[in-house]
């Protein structure tokens, strides 16, 4: 069967179809009516429906706001008017993925932090002024974001602005996509810097900075790495600039180049004066390597294969770690992103953002994804300075 869900979550429902229909799914373009998309069913694939089925089928497609009509239209713009006219953007997890008390929260995460080695005294090496951190649930990544967060906790509460650059599993390609919208934690609101979002918006143009906004509703790389935020922050407000990183398939597969694409030069250029300005932090929300049956892989990763991954991470980590954006992108497009590393975008524009760094690690895991554990999601935990 074929699963089709809608990540805009306009509707709940959800359809399984089966896989012999897949053909007639991709001929719904627009450009058919019913009879043509029978007519052109029988000829490409051989398949004969039965009387009445095409037509029952789409009408629970429309009736599941799965179709791209003027009833899913109109769904999306009330979602989007309900969104920005609501209080604040809310949790989605918590109850979830997290306590949505703030005590229950705090108590969850002091004790990842608790169950941690001794940490070494630090060496005065240049202050933090990013991070990378992960955004698989906590459960599963609880060390790691422990780790990387302690790391950080001097700039963390030392910083006046921060900036928040989370994978967007849904975004379009090479899309920064923005909100004015304040994210909500357990300890209350962390606002956002209007101001600053909307001079991003304004260089980039509003058009396409607010074009995805919805995808902010539920994508949960910058909900986990906020909480985190304002853990360490022991609740107190500060200034953040939430932005969702869309594909990078554009770059890794094909030919263009990010450091040329105009909407990233001119969204960089108005962070870079921002961060400049005050103390900052800019956080990338970043996993990386999928791999294993459950994400398309025909095997799954045995020791010798698990041994090749963390390899292959510690390649790829080496560019973090000298500051090298370029270098980091240059690995995976030479695998053709075979691995799927999914924080490619918000980790290369904290690199570009930063300009000069160096990274120092704080935590690597390889997270089972699948019952069977031939299926690992890799995490890391980076300090950049």
């Amino acid at each position: 069967m074929l699963l089709l869900r809608d990540p805009l979550h306009l509707s709940q429902a959800q359809m399984a179809i089966p896989r012999q229909l897949g053909p007639l799914l991709a001929l719904m373009d627009g450009s058919r009516d019913e009879g043509a998309l029978e007519a052109a069913l029988q000829v490409r694939s051989g398949l004969r429906l039965a009387a009445g089925l095409l037509g029952r089928l789409l009408a629970d497609l429309d009736g599941s706001l799965l179709l791209d009509n003027e009833r899913s239209e109109a769904a999306k713009a009330e979602a989007q008017r309900a969104y920005r006219e609501a209080p604040c953007r809310p949790m989605t997890m918590a109850g979830e993925g997290y306590p949505a008390s703030g005590d229950e929260a705090t108590a969850l995460l002091q004790s990842m932090m608790d169950a941690l080695p001794e940490q070494p005294a630090p060496e005065e090496d240049g202050r933090i002024r990013g991070l990378v951190s992960p955004h698989i649930d906590y459960a599963r990544g609880g060390p790691v974001y422990a780790e990387v967060w302690r790391a950080a906790a001097e700039a963390v509460r030392d910083a006046e602005l921060v900036v928040l650059l989370g994978t967007d599993h849904f975004g379009g390609e090479g899309r920064l996509t923005l909100t004015r919208q304040s994210y909500a934690t357990p300890w209350g609101v962390l606002p956002t810097e209007v101001g600053l979002v909307d001079r991003v918006a304004e260089a980039i143009g509003p058009e396409e900075a607010f074009a995805e906004e919805l995808h902010h509703r539920h994508e949960h790389s910058l909900e986990l790495a906020a909480v985190w935020l304002h853990h360490m922050r022991q609740g107190k407000d500060v200034g953040v600039v939430p932005v969702l990183c869309g594909s990078f398939s554009a770059f890794v597969i094909g030919n263009e180049d990010p450091a040329a694409h105009e909407p990233f030069v001119r969204a960089l250029d108005i962070l870079m004066e921002a961060v400049s300005s005050r103390p900052s932090l800019v956080v990338a929300a970043a996993d990386l390597a999928h791999m294993g049956p459950a994400f398309g892989d025909p095997i799954g990763l045995d020791p010798i294969g698990r041994a090749q991954l963390r390899g292959a991470d510690a390649r790829l980590l080496s560019s973090v770690t000298s500051g090298d954006a370029q270098g980091f992108l240059e690995q995976l497009k030479a695998e053709r992103d075979r691995r799927h590393v999914c924080g490619l975008p918000p980790i290369y524009l904290a690199l570009k953002l930063l300009g000069e760094v160096r990274g120092e690690s704080a935590g690597y895991a390889l997270c089972p994804a699948d019952p069977e554990g031939m299926s690992y999601v890799s995490i890391a935990g980076m300090v950049l300075r």
